[in-house]
């Protein structure tokens, strides 16, 4: 076909436009703030898991940050015994075409926003392609802020893991320095380097009785890494063993609040300032991923 200078002209216009447009895409995308999407999941069950994401995101809340939670334990939930709330709606709603996102978001602690799931019930404890779409659009379509998604995957390496951890950003292990805890998150990391091709882990190491215990388990798990695999760690930190602990989850309050001067809660506030401190990565990994306009800085905040 060939242009007429009718054409030709639209289309020079139209680049003269584009061209234009450049510099304040780049300007917008500057001024946004990218939304972090860090995946926190463990190897296996009794890690503490679910109370590491609970007090993380108060205290990202305190620092002033936008924080949504979502519970993708979707069989067996427990961030909302965590918070002791009790949500009339939850994701099986949601995945049941009963009820939009917005309508089973609620509100938390320090204005944390959390999407709940549900408790057994094994319907959606393997999500299939169209619903994982679905859940991908329904957060995208959300008009929230959101400066960081904590995503509380179930313990293990079920698909629903594998599918919640490959569409974060980041990915955040949580282990004990039992080794078993150590075995399992090692076995974690390596399916997910070998059958999701993922290459950077942040690991946090829960219940330790010492600063050393916890570096001991980086040292092992990194030359193990090292020598069988290739993929990166980052130690981001540890969270000291403390029976407060257990008090606040059988009160159902999460320790930054009920004990907000204790040596835990100052490691979680550690934890959650070396977050904010880290530097997003400006573009997907790749794969599917949530708020995939933000991670591109496509668009205005909404």
């Amino acid at each position: 076909m060939i242009d007429t200078p009718h054409k030709t002209a639209d289309q020079a216009e139209t680049l003269r436009a584009l061209n234009a447009r450049e510099p304040f895409i780049a300007q917008e995308a500057e001024q946004e703030n990218v939304t972090q999407v860090y995946s926190i999941t463990s190897g296996k069950g009794g890690v503490g898991k679910t109370a590491v994401v609970a007090n993380i995101a108060v205290c990202l809340a305190r620092l002033g940050k936008n924080v949504l939670i979502l519970d993708a334990d979707l069989g067996l939930a427990n961030i909302d015994v965590v918070f002791g709330i009790a949500p009339a709606f939850n994701l099986n709603h949601f995945f049941a075409g009963e009820r939009e996102l917005q309508e089973i978001l609620f509100d938390g602690p320090e204005g944390i926003k959390i999407l709940p799931a549900g408790s057994g019930i094994q319907n959606f404890t393997r999500l299939d392609a169209a619903q994982k779409m679905k859940l991908l659009d329904g957060l995208d379509s959300m008009h929230n802020d959101f400066d960081f998604v904590l995503i509380d995957t179930e313990a293990g390496i079920s698909e629903n893991v594998t599918y919640f951890t490959t569409a974060a950003q980041e990915i955040l292990v949580v282990t004990t320095p039992d080794p078993t805890a150590i075995t399992d998150a090692y076995a974690l990391m390596k399916l997910l380097s070998t059958q999701y091709h993922e290459k950077h882990f942040n690991l946090v190491v829960n219940q330790i009785q010492s600063e050393d215990e916890a570096l001991d388990v980086f040292k092992k798990l990194t030359m193990v890494s090292n020598r069988y695999l290739d993929i990166s760690i980052d130690y981001l930190g540890s969270i000291p063993s403390d029976k407060q602990m257990t008090d606040a989850i059988r009160k159902q309050k999460v320790i930054v609040e009920m004990y907000p001067s204790s040596r835990i809660s100052m490691a979680f506030n550690e934890l959650a300032a070396r977050l904010c401190s880290e530097h997003p990565p400006s573009v997907p990994k790749g794969n599917i991923q949530f708020f995939w306009k933000k991670l591109l800085n496509f668009g205005s905040r909404r």
